[in-house]
């Protein structure tokens, strides 16, 4: 695919064009077109950005590991700050619900607390190459100030998100939490960073060593 469909429209960033009276419904039908192609982008980018990195990833990389060419990609994205941006974001929509099934069928502490050992080790396993782009991005944060805005939204969205399974925890088996949602928080993410790791490096025993430290680590975060 080297030229545009004829009738989309450019977008910049998260700016919509003005509607004009008039003429609403095919410019809300190209907007969505242009969203969606977008939204094709993002996906083909986060798979190029899982193998390579943020770093060692550029637009024409993105472009070589997709069905779209470089001319495609940056009509849609001004350069990869943008790409990127959107990818976060797009990533983000992606994971916020991950583990919301399990919270609202779940009727005992143990089938929630086995459940989310579970499901952490799916996670870990089946989307490795997204974990890793995460944290990645996540201390790319640290030295470019455009990605920091969308990053901490994310991480307090994760942190949200684990919250909800830890009161869910603690109120099926009838017990307080003893640590705030910031401090749950990075303790289970450290877990899962360091299962990561291993898992990366090829440590055959990684994924029993994340489900053995949530199941063992949750039980700890409650009191008397």
């Amino acid at each position: 695919m080297s030229r545009l469909d004829s009738g989309q429209i450019r977008t910049r960033g998260w700016l919509r064009l003005p509607v004009m009276k008039g003429n609403s419904a095919p410019t809300r039908a190209r907007g969505e077109r242009s969203l969606e192609r977008r939204d094709q982008l993002a996906q083909s980018a986060l798979l190029t950005l899982g193998e390579l990195g943020y770093a060692r990833t550029s637009l024409r990389d993105i472009a070589a590991n997709s069905e779209f060419s470089h001319e495609v990609v940056h009509y849609y994205f001004t350069d990869k700050t943008e790409l990127i941006t959107y990818c976060v974001r797009y990533y983000k929509a992606q994971c916020v619900t991950r583990y919301d099934d399990l919270v609202a069928e779940s009727t005992t502490a143990t089938e929630i607390l086995a459940r989310f050992a579970d499901k952490l080790v799916e996670t870990l396993v089946a989307d490795s190459s997204m974990h890793r782009l995460w944290y990645d991005l996540r201390t790319q944060a640290m030295f470019e100030d455009v990605l920091r805005p969308d990053v901490l939204m994310i991480d307090a969205t994760l942190e949200d998100m684990i919250w909800r399974v830890l009161t869910r925890y603690a109120a099926l088996a009838a017990r307080p939490l003893t640590v705030d949602s910031a401090t749950a928080y990075a303790m289970v993410d450290g877990v899962f960073e360091r299962a990561l790791l291993r898992h990366l490096t090829g440590d055959p025993d990684a994924a029993e060593f994340l489900r053995d430290r949530a199941l063992t680590l949750l039980p700890r975060l409650l009191g008397d």
